[in-house]
């Protein structure tokens, strides 16, 4: 991740594909931080944590979580409830009809929900609060029982 931040192009924007570009995602915790609200990635076919990429007004990381929660759940979240990334994650991306195949570095934020309320927004197929202790690998993946055990130890 740092040779990709000291690259000579823009590896925050999209379209930049070698070795790829830097994304921004969300980890939101109910109220009382027993549940954690995942997405239905349909490109995918997983539940997974609210992200995606940065855009141009964005700022900064957290700004790019914050909007991406917003677009798929509909929900604000104020300021992450730890300083800096809980996490980061490089994870491949196949080619598409419009990109070729690439990787995203995810930079991951912990965020805690003031209410359940949400609604599937246009990014998200559906939503839901899984209790932490139902969240398997199975249901999501590894990178996110990686950052449930990080929050588990404090």
């Amino acid at each position: 991740m740092l040779a990709l931040a000291n690259d000579s192009g823009d590896p925050f924007s999209r379209s930049h594909f070698i070795p790829g570009h830097f994304t921004a995602s969300a980890f939101i915790l109910s109220p009382d931080r027993g549940a954690l609200l995942l997405i239905y990635q349909s490109k995918l076919h997983r539940w997974l944590q609210p992200g995606g990429h940065v855009e141009t007004e964005d700022g900064d990381l957290v700004a790019t979580a914050q909007r991406e929660v917003l677009e798929e759940v509909t929900m604000k979240v104020g300021t992450p409830d730890r300083p800096g990334a809980i996490d980061v994650d490089v994870h491949f991306i196949p080619a598409r009809k419009d990109e070729p195949q690439h990787e995203h570095f995810d930079v991951r934020f912990v965020f805690h929900a003031e209410s359940l309320d949400a609604v599937a927004g246009s990014d998200a197929k559906d939503f839901r609060w899984v209790p932490i202790a139902q969240v398997t690998e199975e249901l999501t993946d590894a990178s996110i029982m990686r950052v449930l055990a990080k929050l588990r130890r404090g």
